[in-house]
């Protein structure tokens, strides 16, 4: 039986969106929804260590934090219009709409196409993900101070636009849906390889819940190629989760057992990929990186890994995206057919712009070793050590580095 402690904890991963998303949805402020949410995370914090946990958490938080948000209305001067809201927490609450989740809706609700598209995304991971600021920052390859900034912006724009928090209609859905498939995929890579301290390596929370909103989406919008790209990248990437993690170390994907790995998922995501390919309508970024997962979950082994086709596709989402974080990826399929020496030259050519990338010194690192530049590749894992965030992975370069002669 968990302690209170933990089921506030568990009930702040669990419930913290749908909570902020029914005050939201009432009081059409997100500030204070916000913060009523907060006033009743920490009273659970006080009160159910010595009265226990509630029958069901949820509803107590909401009922909490509501009362916790009039409260608040009623303290602040403007009191003709905000006892109007005030009013609105006793009334009816308004039809869902075409979505029919607080969560999923909450994030279209953020991803207004008003605000500019980096702060869409810092507010929905900060509001609607759980991630922290530094977790949002390590995402976007920014500081802290950027991503808070980015969110209060959010936040003004939504107020001095006075942008309505309404349910969004069937219509609204095509163009926020790209700000929503964005934060999910953030979301999502957040649990796929966390980057919190006192996290998990892998927090399955996180990927889960990314891949159940996905399909809701999915099911709002059948046709949107890139809805169903992202639901088939998550699935094929999640796929592999079973065998990521060996005590306590992350295990590359040239050395994971491939029996662990979840078949129905696969099949699932190759279904989807292959949906899209018979569409005939040129795939956008979301499905040529479902695609490439594609290939790699159809090798039975390393070896019979389709070289030409990951290469031939990353030329192709080159194309789409000329980045320098897709370009260091292309290249780890370069070295798999033209050598390493070929991939170190590409990956060279962009290391003015990933110094900071700890990927990219793993990347340098890993093919140096190839090379047998061994000191070379010593301090390129030492680099990368410094910079990963992963206990799991940290301890997986840990090893490399220390096999070398």
């Amino acid at each position: 039986m968990i302690d209170a402690q933990e089921a506030v904890a568990l009930a702040h991963r669990e419930e913290w969106a749908r909570v902020v998303a029914a005050l939201t949805r009432r009081f059409g402020d997100l500030d204070i929804a916000e913060e009523a949410a907060a006033e009743a995370f920490a009273t659970a914090v006080e009160r159910w260590p010595a009265d226990g946990v509630p029958p069901n958490p949820g509803a107590w938080l909401t009922t909490t934090a509501t009362r916790k948000a009039i409260d608040r209305i009623r303290r602040e001067n403007k009191r003709d219009d905000k006892q109007k809201e005030a009013q609105m927490a006793c009334d009816p609450p308004e039809p869902l709409g075409v979505i029919d989740d607080d969560r999923l809706r909450l994030i279209f609700t953020c991803c207004h196409p008003a605000l500019a598209m980096e702060s869409r995304l810092a507010l929905t991971l900060r509001m609607v993900g759980g991630l922290t600021v530094p977790e949002i920052a390590r995402a976007f390859l920014v500081n802290e101070g950027a991503v808070g900034q980015r969110i209060t912006r959010a936040k003004a724009k939504i107020k001095a636009a006075r942008i309505p928090y309404r349910v969004p209609s069937a219509e609204d859905l095509p163009t926020r849906v790209t700000g929503v498939l964005a934060a999910l995929f953030l979301v999502f890579n957040e649990g796929y390889l966390a980057t919190g301290p006192d996290t998990d390596p892998v927090r399955q929370d996180l990927t889960t819940e990314a891949i159940r909103l996905t399909r809701l989406i999915h099911a709002l919008l059948p046709d949107d190629g890139e809805v169903t790209g992202l639901l088939a990248l998550m699935l094929l990437t999640e796929a592999r989760r079973p065998a990521r993690v060996s005590n306590g170390e992350l295990v590359a994907l040239d050395e994971q057992d491939r029996g662990a790995w979840d078949t129905a998922l696969i099949a699932e995501g190759h279904r989807l990929v292959r949906e899209r390919l018979a569409s005939g309508v040129a795939p956008g970024r979301y499905q040529v990186l479902a695609a490439i997962n594609a290939v790699h979950t159809s090798a039975r082994d390393i070896r019979d890994t389709d070289w030409s086709q990951i290469l031939a596709l990353y030329d192709q989402f080159v194309r789409l995206d000329p980045s320098p974080i897709v370009a260091l990826n292309r290249a780890i399929a370069l070295a798999e057919l033209d050598g390493p020496e070929v991939a170190l030259a590409a990956v060279d050519r962009v290391a003015d712009r990933l110094a900071g990338y700890h990927p990219f010194h793993v990347t340098r690192a890993d093919l140096l070793r190839r090379l047998g530049r061994s000191q070379e590749s010593r301090a390129a894992y030492d680099r990368a050590i410094e910079l990963a965030d992963n206990t799991a992975e940290t301890a997986c370069l840990i090893r490399r580095r220390d096999q070398l002669r």
